[in-house]
């Protein structure tokens, strides 16, 4: 395997991970209205403000007791998983710096308007139990969903535009402007990403919940993970009319195209019936799948233009040399990473509830 490939695909694998440990906070933050505290009783340590924004789940997204079960259950990880997405930004910025260049400038509205949701949704997380009144806590609980919902709309348009091909300049650049943006293949990416998003989410919720939030979540994702199968549809038949994807290895996508329909499939029928880790793990396919497809439905190129062309593996890799020197990140940090992942998991293993106290 040469070092070009090995650094393309641990660029894919450090994506596909954000994908799937950031898409369960993006939809565990958008369910946090609807998935309050179904089981835990009142609790010593809920504050005032806490107490102030309870007693509607759907209101508030908060329970009786202060406590939001959805935000618990990604509480511990939230963000530690955001490491991903600056290990990826690390790679892409030393071995693939003129793919950095194109795509940062390329998309940068979509770019800003996702580091603005990460901010936004992790401040409000925190801040939402020191709110004072039940107004200033439904406000922060409204950020809380915006600060999911955003981000995950905007990933699923990125993914959309490298799909279908981003528009190229005569001076070579590449820019996005409103009309692709807001076209039906990228919105529709778009929308089916946020419900793919909230499903997996919402598996992640059942999974860590105890059993009358379980049982909501449960199905709550199954609804959302049957809508975002029928806007992948919608995304394939605008393809099939040439208004959607636009793919250089057409046996490729079709392969990864329905390997994600029957992850799809498969989180919706174990959480329909109970089967947690299952459902899960299949939701976890469903959100890393689209990754490979664009790396590998759209190679040689890592940036296609939407009128052909565009800037390939080698266009885009930096030299040799730079690749051996930077072979100790990659030996060195992404291990550790995976080591912190697995401990962290470990150590917040189980469900959550009145075993340990609110985080925020």
């Amino acid at each position: 395997m040469s070092l070009e490939t090995l650094w393309l695909a641990l660029l894919g694998l450090l994506l596909a991970g954000y994908f799937v440990l950031g898409g369960y906070d993006y939809g565990a933050q958008m369910l946090s209205p609807f998935l309050g505290s179904a089981d835990a009783g009142p609790r010593p340590d809920a504050g005032p403000a806490a107490r102030a924004g309870a007693g509607s789940g759907i209101g508030t997204g908060t329970g009786p007791d202060g406590r939001n079960a959805a935000l618990d259950a990604i509480a511990p990880f939230f963000l530690g998983n955001e490491v991903w997405l600056v290990a990826f930004a690390g790679v892409m910025f030393g071995a693939f710096p003129h793919l950095e260049g194109s795509l940062l400038s390329g998309l940068y509205p979509l770019i800003v308007a996702i580091l603005a949701g990460l901010v936004l949704g992790n401040a409000a997380i925190q801040l939402r139990g020191r709110s004072r009144g039940a107004r200033a806590a439904k406000v922060w609980n409204a950020l809380v969903v915006l600060g999911g919902a955003l981000p995950a709309v905007c990933w699923g348009i990125v993914v959309g535009l490298l799909l279908h091909g981003v528009p190229r300049r005569a001076d070579g650049s590449f820019h996005v402007g409103a009309g692709d943006v807001f076209g039906p293949f990228a919105l529709t990416c778009g929308v089916a990403t946020a419900l793919l998003f909230a499903g997996h989410g919402a598996a992640f919720v059942a999974l860590r919940s105890e059993p009358g939030t379980a049982t909501a979540a449960r199905r709550l994702g199954a609804t959302l993970l049957a809508a975002a199968g029928a806007a992948g549809a919608l995304a394939l038949l605008l393809s099939v009319f040439g208004a959607g994807a636009s793919m250089t290895r057409t046996g490729t996508s079709v392969v990864l195209f329905a390997l994600v329909v029957a992850a799809l499939a498969a989180g919706w029928w174990f959480l329909g019936r109970g089967r947690d880790t299952l459902a899960f793990t299949a939701t976890c396919l469903a959100t890393a799948l689209p990754v490979l497809l664009i790396g590998a439905g759209q190679y040689p190129y890592l940036l296609s233009a939407s009128a052909g062309g565009g800037i390939t593996v080698d266009d885009a890799v930096a030299d040799g040399a730079t690749l051996k020197v930077l072979i100790g990140f990659g030996v060195v940090v992404v291990p550790l990473i995976l080591l912190y992942q697995g401990w962290s998991w470990w150590a917040f293993r189980g469900r959550t509830g009145r075993r340990h106290p609110s985080y925020f």
